[in-house]
């Protein structure tokens, strides 16, 4: 599986989220200074978060987006396929059934499709967040918070 940008873009906004305090709105024109993502591309991907119920829209001049559940209610899974990411590891492609080893392969593969995904709903945002944090601490302060 390969993380694309739009899978990879996602992530880093809702992880930058989960630093406001209370999980208060932010502008899209501040979290994409803050990841260094493109505004528009970032607006696009907030809206079908927006879509999946990941993330809530709030107006006004406070406003911008927020979580819309705990960060521990959020999983990785759910993140990626709000925007459209697939983990499917061998799309259209059948077996050849006089093939013993031909079918061992593909029921291996996806076997671990199914175990992948299976641990991609069980990583929550929260698990991330931490994650981060650990390694900005091990960087030292100097490290900045840019997933």
């Amino acid at each position: 599986m390969k993380l694309t940008t739009r899978g990879h873009y996602s992530v880093k906004a809702l992880l930058d989220l989960c630093l406001q305090p209370g999980y208060a709105p932010r502008s899209v024109k501040a979290i994409a200074q803050r990841q260094a993502l493109p505004s528009a591309y970032l607006e696009k991907l907030l809206i079908e978060l927006r879509r999946a119920e990941l993330v809530v829209s709030v107006r006004g001049a406070q406003g911008g987006y927020q979580l819309a559940r705990s960060p521990a209610d959020i999983s990785l899974g759910e993140i990626l396929e709000a925007v459209g990411e697939t983990v499917d590891p061998l799309p259209h492609y059948a077996p050849d059934q006089t093939q013993a080893g031909d079918w061992v392969t593909f029921t291996l593969w996806n076997r671990l499709h199914q175990k992948l995904k299976q641990a991609l709903y069980e990583i929550s945002l929260e698990d991330l967040y931490y994650d981060a944090r650990s390694w900005q601490a091990a960087q030292g302060e100097a490290a900045s918070f840019i997933v």
